[in-house]
């Protein structure tokens, strides 16, 4: 996935921001939180760290082209970095940021939830 790509798909979801920082770091965000991180590749292919479930780490860690996202799981936190589509296509790794997306969102207050539309309970 190219990074003209990554960021197209991540402004596509809803009320997101984006933020260039952490060293050119491409890091979008839903309610102020962070869902996704593009960028601090040493290869060709971009870096993309989102955010999955405790399954989603266990199984993913352990794929070729994926790994624990640098500082984030080392402090507990179950987010993934993709550093090749060697396991996971764009496709999939749409799917994840999308997921990623929720994850985040579900953990948002009530209240904000609500203000941006992301909360269909009543």
């Amino acid at each position: 996935m190219l990074l003209d790509e990554y960021n197209a798909y991540c402004a596509s979801l809803p009320h997101t921001t984006h933020v260039v920082q952490w060293g050119d770091a491409h890091v979008w965000k839903v309610g102020g939180k962070v869902f996704a991180i593009a960028g601090w590749s040493a290869g060709d292919e971009l870096a993309v760290t989102f955010k999955v479930s405790e399954l989603g780490f266990d199984i993913l860690k352990q794929q070729p082209g994926l790994r624990p996202a640098p500082y984030l799981a080392s402090r507990g936190m179950t987010w993934i970095q993709r550093t090749s589509g060697e396991s996971m296509d764009d496709a999939a790794l749409k799917d994840y940021l999308a997921e990623s997306h929720r994850l985040v969102a579900a953990k948002l207050t009530r209240k904000l939830r609500r203000e941006l539309g992301l909360d269909t309970a009543t």
